[in-house]
């Protein structure tokens, strides 16, 4: 039973960076994709960010620039480093787990991300 655990989420000021970690325990089986989303209040949940088993990224056009998605294999976790954070970008974000050839979904149990001065 694959598990994810999400962590690093806070209150920043607009400008500043926030790292968000989240960590995958049991087996995961190849392809998969790890994605980051978020959900605002009173808005759909939307994709920030996305990284295969290969290693490649995906993000969509309003936070390339600021937001990397990067992975450790040696400890099953992936980042999520946001910088010139905005107070649009205030949300609960999710991380993510897309088992390619289950169509399953693992999901986190989120982490809050509140930008304001």
């Amino acid at each position: 039973q694959v598990q994810l655990v999400e962590s690093g989420g806070g209150l920043v000021q607009p400008g500043g960076s926030l790292r968000l970690s989240c960590a995958a325990s049991g087996g995961i089986l190849r392809p998969y994709v790890m994605n980051w989303y978020r959900q605002a209040p009173g808005k759909q949940r939307e994709l920030v960010a996305g990284i295969t088993n290969s290693g490649i990224t995906n993000y969509p056009d309003f936070v390339k620039g600021r937001f990397t998605i990067s992975r450790s294999n040696a400890n099953n976790t992936v980042y999520l480093q946001m910088n010139s954070l905005k107070p649009e970008d205030t949300a609960v974000y999710y991380c993510n787990l897309h088992l390619i050839l289950f169509q399953r979904h693992v999901w986190g149990q989120g982490t809050q991300v509140t930008v304001s001065s």
